[in-house]
This record gives C-alpha cells, sequence and structure tokens, in this order.
C-alpha cells in the first residue's frame, strides 16, 4: 500500500489556501465525510482551523479525505501550521483515519467555533470573531 487515507478539515481543503500542498503530492480527492461527533474545533486567529477529540461536549465536524502518498506524509505536516499534527480520526461512518489535528495548546486563548461544524460553514459566516475583535 503506498497510499494513505488523510482527513483534513481546514486550508488543505479543496479551494482553500493550502490545497495546493496537497496537489503537489500527488494527492487525490477522494470524498467529502463527518467525524464521528466527538470533536471541538477552534478557530486559529481567523486563518486557520485546529481540531481536537474529546470525551464530552463534542460534535460531528466536516472534513475531506484524500490519498496521499505515504512517502509525502511528512512532507505535507512539515508545511501546516505551528501546532498542527496527524493523529488518529474517528469518521461517523466508523472508519479510522489519519487526519490533521491540533495542539491542545494551540487552542488556548483562541475562538471555539464547533457550532458552525467545519471550518468551511464557519469561513462563509464571514468569520464573526475577526469583526468582534
Amino acid at each position: 500500500m503506498s497510499e494513505i487515507n488523510l482527513a483534513v478539515n481546514g486550508t488543505l481543503m479543496q479551494g482553500l489556501e493550502l490545497n495546493g500542498n496537497l496537489l503537489a503530492v500527488g494527492a487525490t480527492f477522494l470524498r467529502e465525510a463527518q467525524t464521528a461527533p466527538s470533536y471541538r474545533l477552534w478557530s486559529i486567529e481567523d486563518r486557520h482551523p485546529a481540531m481536537l477529540r474529546v470525551a464530552t461536549g463534542g460534535k460531528a465536524i466536516a472534513l475531506e479525505i484524500w490519498s496521499v502518498p505515504k512517502a509525502s506524509l511528512a512532507t505535507i505536516l512539515l508545511q501546516e501550521p505551528p501546532g498542527l499534527c496527524i493523529g488518529k480520526v474517528y469518521l461517523s461512518d466508523g472508519e479510522v483515519v489519519l487526519g490533521v489535528l491540533g495542539e491542545p495548546i494551540l487552542c488556548e486563548n483562541q475562538r471555539e467555533i464547533t457550532q458552525w461544524g467545519g471550518w468551511r460553514a464557519y469561513t462563509k459566516s464571514a468569520m464573526p470573531y475577526a469583526s468582534t475583535q
């Protein structure tokens, strides 16, 4: 198996700022999906999201699944903003894939955006956090 499925929930998604990082390594979009309802999402200075798995208070978060060459996984991670990492992500259909997560410290003092259900929904809401600072 030379490819691995990777769940992305922010700027790596189709048409967004860092999607070119996936395309540059030959990654292929597979499908849209949702996490199991055990994640929370934060806006990191309205530049990108950070998603954490939690024991309580979680919700299903919209994301995309990409097929990525295994040899390119480190390249993708190294191009991600500081504080983002790769971990196991539990999907609503029971599948477990690798995905982009945030380190807990990254989310401290940031706006929680879980209620929007995903980064695209939040950014389409005109990113209300930016207007309140």
